[in-house]
């Protein structure tokens, strides 16, 4: 099933952006009276009927919403330290994407080497990734900031900041039994400083691991966001 995204859906009409509409149309030829599915990326699916194709946008009526099969039982929010190598920011982004994310926050950390993030682009990569992965509910991406100013509005059922500054942290997968909702922090690649970690313990985040290697920063993401999706999915 191919999927596409409607950046507007009102009166029984869904509306594709330029974007959209080039890939709709000109890649995949679509034609005015073919049927789509289309999701408004906030959890809704629908079947629709290219009505109208135009060279900045293309227009369809919904017939029928369709059941919406890839929702967890839980709210998953993972604030990272963006990688220097962007790629490497993207890849988890993409990844994470597939698995199943709410939200992600991106942080800056005192030994963060990038300080500058394109959310835009990385929208577009996330919508990419949820439309591959047929995903009706895409992620919440949220702006740098800089950790001592998130710590304080934190907010989620469990918190856990894992970090390799001690090897006898209790394991991720031990913390994570039953929760709504979970917020998660991965550092930047000289991970967080004794401070920061301080800082988050005193805002009630839980110090955790994620194993016995360790992992790059984009891998230890990956590794958090399984790990909650095979204890708590």
């Amino acid at each position: 099933m191919q999927l596409f995204y409607a950046h507007r859906i009102s009166n029984k009409q869904a509306f594709l952006d330029t974007e959209e509409t080039k890939h709709c149309t000109k890649t995949l030829r679509k034609q005015v009276g073919d049927v789509l599915v289309v999701t408004d990326g906030k959890g809704k699916l629908y079947e629709a009927q290219l009505v109208e194709i135009g060279k900045k946008s293309s227009t369809l009526r919904l017939v029928q919403p369709l059941p919406v099969e890839d929702q967890h039982p839980f709210h998953l929010h993972i604030g990272i330290a963006p990688t220097k190598n962007i790629g490497r920011l993207e890849w988890f982004l993409e990844k994470t994407t597939e698995l199943g994310i709410d939200e992600i926050t991106f942080l800056q950390c005192e030994r963060s080497e990038r300080k500058v993030v394109r959310l835009d682009r990385l929208e577009k990569i996330v919508r990419s990734a949820a439309k591959q992965s047929i995903k009706a509910t895409f992620p919440t991406l949220h702006p740098l900031t800089r950790l001592e100013q998130f710590l304080p509005t934190a907010q989620a059922a469990f918190k856990g900041m894992a970090h390799c500054n001690t090897t006898d942290l209790p394991p991720l997968k031990n913390a994570v039994l039953s929760h709504p909702s979970l917020l998660l922090l991965i550092g930047p690649e000289g991970d967080f400083s004794p401070k920061e970690v301080a800082l988050a313990v005193e805002h009630g985040f839980q110090e955790v691991g994620l194993g016995k290697s360790r992992l790059r920063t984009e891998t230890a993401g990956l590794v958090a966001c399984h790990t909650v999706h095979l204890i708590q999915g």
